[in-house]
């Protein structure tokens, strides 16, 4: 039997004004539809996860960013078949657009409170968002 894909993914946790910058999985996702998440995907074969969250944020929302620095990395998440980093991102290049219509629905900034009553991607982010805002 084949063993199922490993996804390795990075992602950004935007900070800014005391607010998180989420966005809305478009609901014709195959993975985590119609939930608010960080923006952010999978790492490519030529790089590392620093230089996948800088092409990621490029690609999704119009911003440039500076390679994070390790400091930077809030969380990593193993499971069977996933890989994830979480980058703190409080610097950018850029207004933010949603240039990836197909992959997100909606965005915008949340204060940790309304935050918490949005439907998310993991029940994980409600600490890290606690960690960034506090």
């Amino acid at each position: 039997m084949e063993e199922p894909m490993k996804h390795y993914v990075s992602c950004g946790l935007l900070v800014r004004s005391g607010r998180v910058f989420l966005v809305h999985r478009s609901p014709s996702k195959a993975k985590y539809p119609n939930v608010w998440d960080l923006p952010g995907g999978h790492i490519e074969e030529f790089e590392n996860s620093r230089q996948a969250i800088v092409r990621e944020l490029r690609e999704e929302l119009n911003v440039e960013i500076v390679e994070p620095n390790t400091e930077d990395l809030l969380a990593t998440r193993q499971e069977e078949n996933l890989f994830l980093e979480i980058w703190r991102v409080s610097e950018w290049d850029g207004e933010i657009i949603n240039a990836a219509p197909d992959e997100h629905d909606d965005f915008g900034w949340f204060t940790l409170d309304e935050a918490s009553s949005l439907d998310l991607a993991s029940d994980d982010y409600q600490a890290l968002f606690k960690q960034v805002l506090d």
